[in-house]
């Protein structure tokens, strides 16, 4: 699977399709998500990500997942008023997907054949992250343990 990130689109948690060309340029983090997770409290260091960076060209794509475990188990509106009343989160928050199996959405497809991971292309739990440069190229995988602040210099560097 060749090209970049931006050839995907996904819909947003208000149902509104997104095109990823309208992140061309900024450095991401795309994360599977959910809100009953012993690694939940990882929202709050992705929003400090997205506050700190968020101006220089750095986004969170947060994508709630409920693969694994059922730890995701609530309809879009309840997802969206936890990850706000919880962690005031700024940065977008998609429709849930499925990131392993038949039914992966797309961009994971794309994102799995591009960084493998301990289980091979698939996605072992909730919060693994990709990191993704300013061309659209997914430039490392971590996994769900990996704490966002710990990839802060990642960030830095595509950033500079």
């Amino acid at each position: 699977m060749s090209g970049n990130i931006y050839q995907f689109s996904a819909d947003l948690n208000n149902g509104e399709s997104q095109s990823l060309e309208n992140f061309r340029g900024k450095v991401l983090l795309v994360v599977n998500t959910a809100s009953a997770c012993g690694f939940t409290p990882q929202y709050e260091g992705l929003q400090q990500l997205q506050a700190e960076y968020g101006e220089r060209g750095f986004s969170v794509l947060a994508f709630p997942c409920n693969q694994f475990g059922s730890q995701e188990s609530g309809d879009d509106e309840s997802i969206r008023s936890f990850c706000d009343l919880t962690f005031n989160i700024s940065f977008p928050l998609f429709s849930k997907i499925d990131v392993n199996g038949p039914n992966a959405h797309p961009l994971y497809q794309w994102m799995k054949s591009k960084k493998g991971g301990w289980l091979g292309a698939n996605i072992k739990w909730n919060f693994t992250k990709f990191l993704v440069d300013g061309e659209g190229r997914v430039v490392e995988r971590y996994a769900p343990t990996t704490k966002p602040e710990s990839i802060a210099g990642d960030i830095e560097k595509l950033l500079s």
